[in-house]
């Protein structure tokens, strides 16, 4: 895959401790191809380690989040073929391992808080994409479906597993049984978005602002917590709120979050 085809799909900008991160491929509604899984996995895997990054904000160009996977994946698959598998990528030790699967997955890994931001169309793997974001914020006459049985396929880049814990193991049924259409309204309304704005951008990046100016080791720390929640037993929960705790009291990021506050200024954090 040229480097240069993988370094146009995805493009980043960073200012006040957000990183605005957004699908480059417009003409194409941001539809997946091997440079576009490339551009998303190493983007992401960039990201993990980047001093100074606060929150994330994924989007699209264009009208739309991403419209799916291209027609010529389509096609490539009627010969038996995934051109996914070309997706030229680190090696990875995380639970995802499919290209597909990393792409949707890395930013649920990110140690920082990550919002996508829907408009347009976020179908089949596009949708899957945004279910790595700890918070959906989309259009009200956003589309978005779980499409993939309308190809003949099931969802294959985290979505089975990831759908039943936002809208529940009987309605994650219902969206990939029919592949139907759902609109932002209906999307927030059962728990597959977080909530609707009708400049889902511009609330993701306040959004984003608001994060970024709170203790970066509490929000980190915050994150992780919470996505242990259903995921380990309560001891090991409640084992983990107080290592966490323990490490924060008296921190330097939490002595200045108290003497800002009391002193009624901006607090100066330190990114580690």
């Amino acid at each position: 895959m040229s480097s240069t085809e993988t370094a146009r799909r995805v493009t980043v900008s960073v200012a006040d401790g957000v990183a605005d991160v957004r699908l480059n491929r417009p003409d194409k509604r941001n539809a997946l191809d091997p440079a576009m899984f490339e551009a998303l996995v190493t983007t992401g895997e960039r990201l993990k380690g980047q001093v100074g990054v606060r929150a994330v904000v994924l989007s699209g160009e264009g009208p739309d989040f991403c419209a799916g996977l291209d027609f010529a994946s389509f096609r490539a698959m009627g010969d038996g073929e995934r051109l996914s598998g070309l997706a030229e990528l680190p090696p990875s030790d995380g639970p995802a391992q499919a290209a597909g699967q990393r792409a949707a997955h890395v930013w649920a890994e990110l140690p920082v808080p990550v919002i996508a931001a829907l408009r347009g169309n976020a179908l089949g793997g596009g949708l899957q994409i945004a279910l790595g974001a700890d918070i959906r914020i989309v259009a009200p006459d956003a589309r978005l479906s779980v499409f993939e049985v309308a190809w003949g396929l099931v969802p294959d880049m985290t979505g089975t597993q990831l759908l039943p814990e936002l809208v529940g193991r009987d309605v994650a049924k219902e969206l990939t049984f029919t592949a139907r259409d759902v609109s932002g309204e209906e999307a927030a309304r059962i728990g597959l978005a977080t909530y609707c704005a009708d400049d889902p951008l511009a609330a993701a990046l306040e959004t984003a602002g608001r994060i970024a100016r709170q203790s970066p080791d509490a929000v980190r720390a915050a994150k992780r917590l919470l996505d242990l929640a259903g995921r380990a037993d309560l001891a090991t929960g409640f084992a983990e709120e107080q290592k966490e705790i323990g490490a924060l009291i008296g921190s330097p990021n939490q002595v200045e979050a108290v003497t800002a506050r009391f002193g009624k200024r901006a607090p100066r954090f330190t990114d580690g």
